[in-house]
């Protein structure tokens, strides 16, 4: 394995601009109406049977007229721009315990899904439970209205599925890492190493129920010659509350201004609306995403509401040791010797309703 640091541009499919992307549909995959009608029976048998969350196998619902769609979706996140949206499914017809059941099927097939916080849950919703904005420590960003920023999430594959959109705003961007990273070099060779530098990173902001209050990790990654990034300004910023963490140095923020400078820019990321039952499938090392600032309807019902799955994907991409967020655990996985993994809604009716319990 050669690691050694090399600053020549990525190059390859996923070293993409959104205005190139934005003109054609080339990054949708349009279901069939053979494909739909095999997730909507796969989803009613799985809602029958509520098998539990923490060991049901993609081979107890196999989806064989998917199969080959499913393939293309990890080569297309693995090999090539490292993001997919599946769309046509009716979730405006369906309970949310079947789009959820769907779309957990689906995840299955990709990866093993991981915790997604300290109770165990393997689904989780984003959706606004609360009226904080980001201004306040105790907020979560998934839980909020408010605009996010670049960031990746900590897992392999990041899943989402639209229930129900915004009354405005609330559109997903992406921005290929291996751009990022391209621009950063053209602009500023200076500042390019320090991308493969350890940078201490906000955990409890992130997750309120961690260990410790932060973890490192270096933004960028080059193993044989194969790019990965993991960022999240925010994140690193607020690492600096902690009077343990080493101080940035004025290098590294011109740095991290510099990257959400260049995210920001016209042309740079791809916008996308989310449609109900819209899917987006993202390998967080190849991309990062975002989402701006979404108002709601007023009734409960119809408020803007995601599902998220976080999927473990063995692709063999290589990365350096202690790359990114590696300590979220697995479905059989627990951090604690408490009893909070057993509060975790492991049947898929109750994994469908947002939680109200946790935080908010």
């Amino acid at each position: 394995m050669t690691t050694s640091l090399d600053l020549e541009p990525a190059t390859g499919p996923a070293a993409w601009r959104g205005d190139e992307l934005a003109g054609s549909d080339a990054w949708i995959h349009h279901l069939t109406t053979e494909e739909v009608a095999e997730l909507e029976a796969v989803g009613r048998r799985f809602v029958d049977d509520d098998p539990d969350l923490r060991t049901v196998r993609p081979e107890d619902y196999p989806l064989d007229v998917c199969a080959e769609q499913l393939r293309s979706t990890a080569q297309e996140l693995d090999r090539g721009r490292g993001f997919l949206l599946v769309r046509g499914l009716r979730t405006q017809h369906y309970s949310d315990a079947l789009s959820a059941a769907i779309f957990y099927v689906m995840g299955l097939h990709l990866g093993e899904p991981m915790r997604q916080n300290e109770l165990g849950d393997l689904l989780d919703h984003v959706m606004a439970t609360t009226d904080k904005t980001l201004d306040d420590p105790t907020a979560l960003g998934s839980r909020t209205r408010d605009k996010l920023n670049f960031h990746s999430d900590s897992s392999d594959i990041v899943g989402l599925m639209c229930l129900r959109p915004s009354k405005a705003g609330g559109a997903s961007s992406l921005v290929s890492g291996a751009t990022l990273y391209n621009e950063v070099l053209a602009r500023r060779p200076d500042l390019a190493p320090l991308l493969f530098e350890p940078f201490h990173h906000d955990w409890y902001k992130q997750d309120h129920d961690a260990p410790q209050r932060y973890y490192t990790s270096p933004i960028c990654s080059r193993v044989d010659g194969v790019f990965s990034i993991y960022g999240g300004n925010r994140m690193i910023f607020s690492a600096q509350d902690y009077p343990e963490v080493p101080r940035l140095t004025e290098a590294q923020i011109e740095l991290l201004h510099l990257i959400d400078d260049v995210a920001r820019e016209p042309g740079v990321a791809l916008d996308m609306d989310f449609r109900p039952g819209d899917v987006q499938w993202l390998l967080n090392y190849a991309a990062m995403h975002s989402r701006t600032e979404y108002q709601d309807f007023p009734e409960l019902q119809r408020r803007r509401h995601l599902l998220r799955l976080w999927l473990r994907h063995d692709s063999g991409r290589p990365v350096v040791p202690g790359f990114g967020r590696n300590v979220v655990q697995g479905r059989t996985q627990t951090r604690t010797d408490g009893d909070a993994d057993d509060r975790g809604n492991f049947s898929i009716g109750t994994a469908s309703i947002p939680r109200l319990d946790w935080g908010v």
